[in-house]
């Protein structure tokens, strides 16, 4: 049986300030006892793993777990076999794709699969390092935008220049700075 992916992690800022970071339901909590003492901008609370903005509600009565998206829930369907994860959706190939695939022991599908996993496997370090300067840059848009030298900033990220993106970044706010370190990581190539 597959193992459950780690729980996911937030960190939240007032400014350029960590004010919480870790599972959602402690992030959450957190924020609600912020919200009730202070007054101000509500802060921006960021997914660690993607980068991204999220919009938390921090009432009182509501869930701390994230909501369903129609992106996770497969559209239930007669065609495939739902009880083992497989999922039919559309692919459009030329003729001679077709045809080889059709080829291929197992049919089009098992072929498909293979060819998915290779891929998957052969090119796991290139994904992980696109993955970890998006997840900065996004980061980095959001919340240092405005900072001096972003452009140039974002520029080194993009070229994988570890050491030219650390000296740009090493005058911003410590926290930020930490924060950017941190989603990008797994960016830089050992080469």
């Amino acid at each position: 049986m597959p193992s459950l992916p780690p729980e996911p992690t937030l960190s939240a800022f007032a400014g350029f300030r960590r004010i919480a970071s870790g599972p959602r339901p402690e992030v959450i909590a957190r924020l609600r006892e912020i919200e009730s003492a202070a007054d101000g901008a509500p802060p921006l609370v960021f997914d660690d793993l993607t980068g991204e903005r999220l919009d938390l509600d921090l009432r009182a009565g509501a869930e701390t777990a994230p909501a369903p998206g129609h992106c996770d829930d497969p559209v239930a369907r007669g065609v495939g076999r739902p009880k083992l994860g497989v999922v039919a959706r559309e692919v459009t190939l030329l003729p001679r794709h077709w045809d080889w695939l059709n080829r291929q022991p197992g049919g089009a599908s098992v072929a498909l699969r293979k060819l998915v996993d290779e891929a998957r496997h052969v090119h796991a370090d290139r994904d992980a390092q696109r993955a970890a300067r998006e997840a900065a840059y996004r980061f980095m848009t959001a919340i240092a935008g405005d900072l001096p030298g972003f452009e140039e900033a974002a520029r080194a990220l993009f070229a994988g220049e570890r050491a030219r993106f650390g000296d740009l970044i090493a005058a911003w706010p410590e926290d930020v700075v930490e924060q950017l370190l941190r989603l990008s990581a797994s960016a830089w190539s050992e080469a």
